[in-house]
């Protein structure tokens, strides 16, 4: 065997090893949602569901169904508000160049390294004074700030690869900019509003700590508070916990996989000029 094949087959070994380890916590959820209340403890634990049972997954379309729904509600209206809002952003700033467009640049660069915990407080104190508290419209609002920042930076650089000639040509022949972005821009991005769209959803489908903040004991919470009221002093359902935990991660696998080459395209977008 050449050299550059043991090489090959030493990288293929490590690199499977790191996947196995990466994956394995994603096994074990798997094994634990199968596994009877009283094999929970056993020690060593078994590392496969020797009598496997459903009950955590009955648990779930029993208890969990409404937690689910409000998390898609949440996750959809996310991805609305924030392509509604970051798509135009990003035309402009690619594009029409507005005065202090790149100190807007810098703002919305430095707004995602606020830490999430400071913002959920800052909209405590805003939303209590407005009545939002514990409200669906004002956990999407909360959430979109997150996603905004990231999904303006990425339509920006997309946009930014859209030749000029083909903008100036849509104006030339009397193509306003809204009508311009409307018909030319918006189709021809449709790699960056997948992009920005999934990270959306999944950064509102998996958010905890303004959840937690926001809507905590109201009448329509997300999945992630659905999991925490499982755990207590004397509560620890853990395979019904596990089981909510594998039901909600499907969603956000199935829509990564369908995705996964949008994605690819649009976070390069404008890594490249010619």
């Amino acid at each position: 065997m050449t050299r550059s094949g043991t090489r090959g087959r030493v990288r293929t070994t490590i690199g499977l090893l790191l996947t196995g380890i990466m994956l394995f916590p994603v096994y074990w959820m798997l094994n634990v949602s199968l596994t009877r209340d009283q094999d929970m403890r056993k020690s060593p634990p078994d590392l496969f569901p020797v009598h496997p049972t459903l009950a955590g997954y009955r648990t779930v379309l029993d208890e969990q169904l409404p937690y689910l729904g409000t998390s898609l509600v949440i996750g959809l209206g996310t991805v609305v508000l924030t392509v509604a809002l970051a798509a135009p952003a990003g035309y402009a700033l690619a594009k029409l160049r507005p005065r202090g467009g790149g100190i807007l640049s810098f703002v919305l660069l430095a707004a995602q390294m606020i830490p999430g915990i400071i913002m959920a407080m800052g909209f405590y104190a805003i939303y209590l004074q407005l009545g939002l508290l514990q409200s669906v419209p004002g956990l999407i609002v909360a959430d979109s700030t997150l996603a905004v920042p990231f999904g303006v930076l990425i339509f920006t650089a997309f946009v930014s690869g859209i030749p000029g000639e083909l903008l100036q040509a849509a104006r030339t022949d009397g193509a306003g900019a809204l009508r311009t972005f409307w018909s030319i821009v918006l189709p021809m991005s449709r790699n960056a509003v997948v992009t920005v769209s999934l990270f959306a959803f999944l950064w509102s489908w998996s958010d905890f700590v303004l959840a937690g903040t926001l809507v905590n004991g109201g009448a329509h919470e997300p999945i992630t508070l659905g999991i925490y009221h499982y755990i207590g002093n004397n509560n620890q359902e853990w395979n019904a916990i596990m089981a909510t935990a594998v039901v909600a991660s499907l969603p956000a696998a199935v829509i990564l996989v369908l995705a996964q080459r949008y994605v690819a395209a649009g976070v390069t977008a404008g890594a490249v000029k010619d």
